[in-house]
C-alpha cells in the first residue's frame, strides 16, 4: 500500500520526543519527507544536542512509520543549535550562540562541579561548548579541567581559549599563580570578567557555560547588565540554609529578565558504599519545594558521592572519567533538559534584520 506525505506527518504527529514532551510535527523537527511508493525517507532535526538520543529516537520513529504502513523507512537524525534572545539592550558576543549562567546563592554547594560537568555533558551530546570561570577570587576550573600553562595571544590584544577535555576554557586562574590571592575591589573584578568574556577568541560555540561566584554581588550584577545571558541554572543542596540563598539568586535573575532554566540539587542523598543505606544528610525535598514555589523545573538531583569530588579534584570530572556511571548519566540528563529549555526560548532574530542606511540621493 502506497503511503502519502499526510500519512507520514500523521504518524510523526502522534509520536512524542521524550526529551521535549512534544510531537515532532508541532515541534517543527520534521525537515524533509520523501515518499516513494511504500518506502519513506524522513529528516528530523532536533533543536538541542542529543547525540546519545539519535539511535533510540531513530528506532522509535522507524517503528511508527512501519506501523503506519511503510515497507521501508530511512530516518536521518541531526541536531542544530541556534542563538536565542537575551536581555533587552545587550548584544550577543561574537562566536557564542547561547550563554548559560550557573549560579548559587551560597558557596560550597557544588556549583563549579556542576558547571564543568554540565559543560562536558553538553559537549558529549555533540555541542560545541566553552566554559568561563567567572569566580575571580576563587577560580577552580583550571584544576577541575586539568589545564596548566598560560593562554596564547596571536595579536597582543585578545586571548586564545585554553582547551581541556574538548572544552574551550578561560579563567583568571590561567593568568596568575595558584596561590596568588586576588586582592581586588569590585570595579576591577567586574572589568576582569568583561575582558575575559569579550577579549577571548571563542570559536563558534553553541553554549558558553559561565561558572559564577556565589552570592548576588558585583559580578552577578555585571553579568545581568552587560553579558548576553540566555538562561540561568541555580545550584543548591536540600539544606534550608542553602535554599534561603538559592532563592535570592533565583529572584535576582528574575528581576533582571534572565530566564531560569531550572534548579540542580547537589548532595540530595548519601548512599553508604558498604551497605547501600540511603541517608538524607542535608534534608530532603528542599529543591523540589523551591521549584514548586517559583514555577521552575528541578533539572536533576546528584547524590553525595565521594567519587564526584575525587574526579573533579583530579582534573577529570565525572562525565569524562566515568561516562557510563550513574552520576554521569544524571549530568547528561540535566544537560539535555537545559538545552531543551534553551531551545524553547524565543530565538534571536537580530542577525536577520538588514542594516538600514539613510543616504542623500
Amino acid at each position: 500500500m502506497a503511503l502519502s506525505e499526510a500519512d507520514v506527518r500523521s504518524a510523526l504527529g502522534a509520536l512524542v520526543d521524550p526529551n521535549t514532551g512534544k510531537d515532532y510535527v508541532s515541534a517543527r523537527a520534521v525537515k524533509a519527507i520523501k515518499v516513494t511508493g511504500a518506502d519513506v525517507e524522513v529528516d528530523i532535526e532536533l533543536g538541542y544536542p542529543g547525540r546519545s538520543q539519535f539511535e533510540p529516537l531513530r528506532r522509535e520513529v522507524t517503528a511508527a512509520l512501519k506501523q503506519a504502513g511503510a515497507a521501508g523507512a530511512v530516518v536521518r537524525m541531526a541536531s542544530k543549535v541556534v542563538s536565542h534572545s537575551v536581555q533587552r539592550g545587550v548584544k550577543l558576543v561574537p562566536g557564542i550562540k547561547n550563554i548559560i549562567a550557573v549560579a548559587s546563592g551560597k558557596g560550597g554547594v557544588g556549583k563549579s562541579t556542576t558547571a564543568v560537568n554540565l559543560a562536558l555533558a553538553l559537549a558529549a551530546e555533540g555541542a560545541s561548548v566553552g566554559i568561563l570561570d567567572a569566580d575571580i577570587y576563587g577560580p577552580s576550573q583550571p584544576m577541575m579541567l586539568g589545564i596548566a600553562g598560560r593562554p596564547q595571544s596571536s595579536d597582543g590584544k585578545s586571548l586564545e581559549p585554553m582547551v581541556g577535555h574538548g572544552l574551550q576554557a578561560i579563567s583568571i586562574g590561567f593568568l596568575i599563580d595558584m596561590d596568588t590571592p586576588m586582592v581586588w575591589r569590585g570595579p576591577m573584578v567586574t572589568q576582569a570578567l568583561e575582558q575575559l568574556l569579550k577579549d577571548t577568541r571563542w570559536r563558534d560555540l553553541d553554549y558558553l557555560v559561565v561558572d559564577l561566584p556565589p552570592g548576588t554581588g558585583d559580578i552577578q550584577l555585571t553579568l545581568a547588565q552587560k553579558v548576553p545571558v540566555t538562561g540561568a541554572v541555580i545550584v543548591t543542596t536540600p539544606q534550608d540554609i542553602a535554599l534561603i540563598d538559592a532563592r535570592k539568586g533565583l529572584k535576582m535573575f528574575e528581576k533582571v529578565g534572565i530566564p531560569i532554566l531550572g534548579v540542580v540539587e547537589n548532595m540530595s542523598v548519601h548512599i553508604c558504599p558498604k551497605c547501600g543505606h540511603e541517608s538524607h544528610i542535608f534534608g530532603a525535598g528542599g529543591a523540589q519545594r523551591m521549584c514548586k514555589d517559583y514555577g521552575t523545573e528541578l533539572l536533576g538531583q546528584l547524590p553525595l558521592d565521594q567519587s564526584i569530588r575525587e574526579q573533579a579534584d583530579s582534573g577529570k570530572p565525572t562525565v569524562v572519567s566515568d561516562p557510563e556511571g550513574r552520576a554521569a548519566e544524571i549530568y547528561r540528563r540535566i544537560a539535555r533538559r537545559c538545552a531543551v529549555r534553551v531551545a524553547e526560548l524565543q530565538k534571536d532574530m537580530t542577525s536577520k534584520f538588514p542594516n538600514i542606511v539613510v543616504q542623500n540621493t
